[in-house]
């Protein structure tokens, strides 16, 4: 599959929930895609700004400070990948002093990769499950 958003090819991973739900996730701009599951067939979540698109990362033993932004698949945004590593359901404090400064710089060039035309709502389409 390839990114609706800047046209680099995505990744995929199933999700863990036993939905059969794909999560598709673009390794440039963050893009997500979600293919199956009971509600969608395809949905694309809009553009986010930074202050509202991450949310903190955990896992057991991960140091409290700094605050990790999570990214994709079990990693942050200044990639640490460990296998127990999820969001919380807290937002990542991106101007907070205490959150990393990789994973700030890491999101604001995320951020600057999506097109001006594609920061709107109705900017990237979902298809519902006629069913």
């Amino acid at each position: 599959m390839v990114c609706d958003v800047c046209g680099t090819p995505m990744v995929s991973e199933r999700a863990g929930s036993g939905s059969g739900e794909e999560v598709w996730c673009c390794p440039w701009c963050f893009a997500f895609t979600y293919v199956g599951g009971e509600y969608f067939e395809v949905c694309r979540p809009p553009y986010l700004p930074v202050r509202m698109r991450w949310e903190r990362a955990v896992a057991d033993g991960l140091a409290d400070r700094p605050v990790h932004a999570y990214g994709a698949f079990r990693a942050t945004l200044c990639g640490i990948t460990r296998m127990d590593l999820s969001a919380s359901a807290y937002p990542w404090p991106h101007r907070w002093e205490s959150a990393c400064v990789a994973c700030r710089e890491a999101a604001e060039a995320v951020d600057a990769r999506w097109p001006a035309g594609m920061r709107h709502g109705e900017a990237r389409a979902s298809v519902r499950n006629s069913a």
